[in-house]
C-alpha cells in the first residue's frame, strides 16, 4: 500500500486538508493523527471492516478495545448510552473539566459502535481531543473515530512524526504529519461502567483531579502483576506494551543502592560485548558516563516532562542499537504515576525492588 503523507499546520489546520483527510475516514479509510497525547491510527467508529484494518496495520490483539474519538457532545450521544441519570450526570459532570483533553471514560455503547471495536465489551471508551488537528478531523470526518495509538503493537508508543512513519509506512492511507504530541503519554482511562468510578490506566488526569470533581475514585492496582487481566476493559491492561527492542529493567529503591546496581549491570554488560543504555533524570545521568548511550527524562521534579521524553527516550535506544536497558524508578505521585506504569510495561511487568544490605 501507498501511504499518502499530508503536512497539516498545528498551529492552524488547514481546513482543506482536515476534509480531505476526514474523507478519508468516513469512506473507510485509516489516517494516523496527532492527539495532545501520542498519535493515533483512525478508522471510522462505525465501520466494522476499517476497525479491522487498524487491528491488522497495528497487529493488535482482537481482545484489546479501541477508544472512541469525538469532537463534541452530540457525537458522544451516537456511541454512548448511560446506564441511568447518575452515570449520565457524572460524565457530564468529569467532561465539563477535563474535555477537551486527555481523560477518556468508559460507559454503556450503542449498538452503531460495531463489537470489534469494543471487542465485545458491552462498553465504550470515550475521548474528546484538545489537539486542534484531532478535533478538526473528527469534525470533517462526521463520524467518531476509534483509534489506538498509531504504532505497531507493543512497540513504544509514537510521540512524533518520525515514530509513526517508522511503523505504518506502506500498511495505511494516510499519516498526517502535525508536529510532535504535547503530553506524551496516552490518555487517563476512567470506567463509569461500575459502582464507583474507577481509573483502570493512569494518564495525565491524576485520581486527584478526578476526585476533586466528584469526591470518588478507585484505581486499578497496575503494579500487581499477580493476576492476570483475561478480558482487558480498557487499553493497556494486559499485554506488554510501549517496549523497546532491547531488554529492559526497572530498579527501584535508595538511590545509591540503584545506583550502585545499575553502575554493576554496566560493567556486567560491557565486559560481555553489549551495548548498554541507561533512563534517568538530569541529576543522575553524571553517574552514568560508562554506558554507550545515557537518556535524560528532564528534571527530577518535572513528572510533565518526564511523560513527554519517555517514549522517544525508549525509541532513542533503539535507534542507537542498545542491548540493554536500564532505569530507576520515578515516584508513584501524579503524572508520574502514569510514566511508571508506562515502563513497568516497557519492562515486561516487573519492577526490581533492592534492598538495603
Amino acid at each position: 500500500m501507498k501511504t499518502e503523507i499530508i503536512v497539516i499546520d498545528p498551529k492552524r489546520p488547514e481546513q482543506d486538508k482536515l476534509l480531505y483527510c476526514g474523507a478519508v475516514i468516513r469512506y473507510g479509510g485509516i489516517v494516523a493523527f496527532p492527539t495532545e497525547t501520542v498519535y493515533g491510527l483512525g478508522a471510522s467508529a462505525f465501520s466494522a471492516d476499517a476497525a479491522s484494518k487498524v487491528f491488522e496495520a497495528k497487529g493488535r490483539p482482537a481482545d484489546n478495545p479501541l477508544i472512541v474519538h469525538v469532537c463534541d457532545y452530540d457525537m458522544a450521544q451516537t456511541a454512548a448510552r448511560f446506564e441511568d441519570e447518575g452515570q449520565s450526570r457524572l460524565f457530564y459532570l468529569l467532561g465539563n473539566e477535563f474535555w477537551p483533553g486527555p481523560l477518556t471514560m468508559i460507559v454503556n455503547k450503542r449498538d452503531s459502535v460495531p463489537d470489534n471495536i469494543t471487542c465485545g465489551l458491552g462498553t465504550v471508551g470515550i475521548r474528546m481531543p484538545s489537539n486542534k488537528i484531532a478535533a478538526g478531523l473528527i469534525r470533517a470526518a462526521g463520524v467518531p473515530i476509534a483509534a489506538p495509538s498509531a504504532n505497531s503493537s507493543g512497540r513504544p508508543s509514537p510521540t512524533r512524526f518520525s515514530h509513526v512513519l517508522e511503523d505504518m509506512r506502506g500498511k495505511i492511507d494516510v499519516i498526517i504529519d502535525g508536529g510532535d504530541c504535547s503530553v506524551g503519554v496516552e490518555s487517563t482511562v476512567l470506567s463509569l461502567a461500575g459502582n464507583e468510578p474507577m481509573i483502570l490506566r493512569p494518564g495525565a488526569v491524576t485520581r486527584e483531579d478526578v476526585e476533586r470533581v466528584c469526591g470518588r475514585c478507585e484505581e486499578y492496582d497496575w503494579r500487581k502483576n499477580d493476576k492476570p487481566v483475561d478480558r482487558p476493559l480498557s487499553p493497556g491492561m494486559k499485554y506488554r506494551h510501549y517496549a523497546p527492542k532491547a531488554r529492559m529493567t526497572v530498579y527501584s529503591g535508595e538511590k545509591e543502592d540503584v545506583e550502585a546496581r545499575i553502575l554493576q549491570k554496566i560493567f556486567e554488560e560491557k565486559t560481555s560485548g553489549k551495548r548498554v543504555g541507561v533512563l534517568a533524570t538530569d541529576d543522575q545521568i553524571c553517574y552514568y558516563k560508562g554506558a554507550d548511550i545515557v537518556l535524560s527524562l528532564g528534571p527530577e521534579n518535572a513528572p510533565e516532562e518526564h511523560a513527554r521524553r519517555l517514549f522517544d527516550a525508549l525509541r532513542k535506544f533503539d535507534e542507537e542499537g542498545a542491548d540493554a536497558i536500564y532505569a530507576y524508578s520515578l515516584g508513584l505521585g501524579g503524572v508520574d504515576n502514569a510514566v511508571m506504569n508506562r515502563m513497568f510495561r516497557a519492562a515486561g511487568g516487573t519492577i526490581e525492588e533492592i534492598e538495603r544490605k
